[in-house]
């Protein structure tokens, strides 16, 4: 009864009357109740065989049929910035030549559990370089300080990489990425100025603050030029950052050779490389 009542997540007495109402609807006892057990009656055991066969046979219909279904779900995690500015405007296509596949998209800022999660595949920043998982380079990741034009308007148009640190500056969460962005064009010392202002942690919110004008945010090239092509975001100075990071399509090793994963691999490869989809973003 206890076991019963834990596979169905309901109480041993609600099994109990269950078995109790059936037994009164066949209008014979299936079990004979001693004091610290149950066993089965003749007429239980009778009962027993068939329906157990029966059960088996739903079960493995079910198990069919879901598998089926499952087989055209393609769940795919992303970090929130790249999904809502380089996946989404792109999805059009990939129903349009994959209506096969039934693609569901998550968001989450932290690394995909595969098999704790049930997640297909998953895009990732970084060097490309995680144990059990094979990775392909989607976008290269260049860092680019971005500004409205209003920020500008009134100031001096930044022409060198110290004239950065008079601007206000939108920082990342952990407040890394201006102070290395300096070092990398040759600014010593780094500025007091350039430590100092609001931090957001995640890259649209830095866009957004940027668009709103309360300074300059160094985001991904690849991520801004949406509002870049919309004249919300100018350069502040054309100089970027190229980091030997990127942004990875990773999967399994296992599951590298499902039909659905070889067909989205295929599938963002051709995005990230064809010339007329980076066109519409720059």
């Amino acid at each position: 009864m206890k076991d019963a009542a834990e596979e169905l997540a309901v109480t041993p007495g609600a099994v109990s009357q269950q078995i109790a109402l059936l037994e009164d609807r066949i209008g014979t006892r299936l079990f004979q109740r001693l004091t610290r057990s149950l066993e089965l009656t003749e007429a239980g055991r009778t009962y027993f065989s068939p329906i157990r066969a029966a059960f088996r046979q739903i079960e493995e219909a079910t198990r069919r049929v879901t598998a089926i279904s499952e087989s055209r779900v393609l769940t795919l995690s992303a970090p929130p910035a790249f999904a809502t500015t380089w996946l989404v405007p792109r999805l059009g296509d990939f129903h349009r030549s994959h209506d096969d596949i039934d693609l569901r998209v998550v968001t989450s800022r932290v690394l995909a559990d595969f098999e704790a999660d049930g997640i297909d595949v998953a895009i990732r920043h970084g060097l490309g370089r995680w144990k059990g998982l094979r990775a392909d380079r989607i976008a290269a990741v260049r860092l680019i300080p971005v500004c409205s034009k209003a920020l500008l308007r009134e100031r001096p148009w930044p022409t060198q990489a110290e004239d950065l640190a008079q601007l206000p500056l939108l920082h990342d969460a952990q407040r890394r990425d201006w102070p290395l962005w300096f070092q990398a064009h040759d600014v010593h010392p780094i500025p007091k100025e350039a430590l100092s202002g609001p931090s957001l942690d995640d890259q649209i919110l830095l866009i957004q603050a940027a668009i709103s004008g309360q300074g300059v945010a160094l985001v991904t090239e690849v991520l801004a030029r949406p509002e870049l092509a919309r004249r919300k975001l100018v350069k502040a100075i054309d100089l970027a950052w190229p980091q030997e990071f990127a942004y990875w399509l990773v999967y399994p090793d296992a599951s590298a050779d499902q039909p659905k994963i070889a067909a989205f691999r295929e599938w963002v490869l051709a995005q990230s490389a064809s010339p007329k989809s980076s066109a519409r973003t720059q």
